[in-house]
């Protein structure tokens, strides 16, 4: 393998990457907050999807707005989810919520394949993501180039509400004991919808690039790309928000380098990444972050 084809891997997995960091994102803070492993949230990323194409092929809007619509009304989907299945769950045992996530995960899944039907959509993409740059012979696809930058720019915003705002010190609060700062009259209800209200958004945003990279999507779309994320997140240390980008960058960068370098086994290519996943956790079991994570969330 020689430098340049090097290099179009690397830029190809850092898009991948970026994709399973966005996704990774929304099951990182949930657990960090409620310790509830949503396994639904592949799904709300298919959700994002579905909105997006409705909104372009059926309402006829420009693009921007039918990704923008799209990520709000996914945000609100999250929010009604942990309203609806979550909330009256709150003093359950763990099990209880778990079943309800996987319940939640295929009522989404089905109501979207009588509402749509199984047979893949084809995504439009937009002119502005469908052409690439050649510098030196690799190739940066548009959507390659605005994907990681994309992610970074809200990554970053999220990490500033976080830290730098009363909601995100609630956020943090709550994810070491939740009694307490109900005591100190803060609406935890509202905060943790916030969570879901977040970690759906940014699930719709890595929805619609995902939907660009791959443009047919179906309703059961979300679950591979889902259970990487959740991959991304266990690998970054689950309940880190940094944590959760960086193991998504590890698995795309993985991903893309497996298929490169051994392309015989690129049918294998999804099980590489939970065999990483497993060989990284045997000799760091909480995760690249887990030191920071026993010294606070997020």
């Amino acid at each position: 393998m020689n430098v340049t084809v090097l290099l179009q891997q690397f830029v190809n997995g850092i898009s991948l990457g970026s994709l399973y960091g966005l996704v990774a994102i929304g099951y990182t803070m949930v657990y960090g907050v409620i310790r509830l492993i949503n396994f639904a949230h592949g799904d709300i990323m298919m959700v994002g999807m579905y909105f997006a194409w409705f909104g372009i092929i059926s309402l006829f809007l420009p693009w921007w707005a039918a990704f923008l619509l799209s990520m709000i009304a996914t945000a609100f989907v999250g929010v009604i989810i942990d309203r609806v299945a979550y909330k009256p769950l709150r003093n359950a045992s763990r099990i209880s919520a778990l079943i309800t996530a996987i319940g939640v995960s295929f009522f989404l899944e089905n109501l979207f394949l009588v509402v749509f039907g199984g047979v893949p959509k084809a995504f439009p993409v937009p002119s502005i993501f469908g052409g690439a740059l050649n510098i030196h012979g690799v190739i940066f696809p548009n959507i390659a180039i605005y994907t990681p930058i994309i992610a970074m720019i809200f990554l970053g915003l999220l990490l500033l509400l976080l830290h730098k705002t009363k909601y995100g010190m609630a956020m943090r609060a709550l994810s070491f004991d939740i009694p307490t700062v109900r005591l100190m009259g803060v609406n935890v209800d509202m905060v943790i919808s916030l969570v879901f209200m977040i970690g759906s958004f940014l699930a719709a945003l890595g929805g619609v690039f995902w939907a660009m990279r791959y443009p047919a999507i179906n309703p059961l779309i979300g679950i591979m790309p889902g259970l990487k994320a959740f991959a991304a997140a266990v690998l970054g240390g689950i309940g880190s928000v940094t944590g959760a980008a960086i193991g998504g960058f590890i698995i795309g960068i993985s991903e893309i380098f497996v298929v490169a370098l051994f392309p015989s086994l690129a049918g294998y290519k999804d099980a590489f990444a939970f065999l990483f996943l497993i060989f990284v956790l045997l000799f760091k079991p909480t995760g690249i972050m887990g030191e920071d994570l026993e010294r606070g969330r997020f």
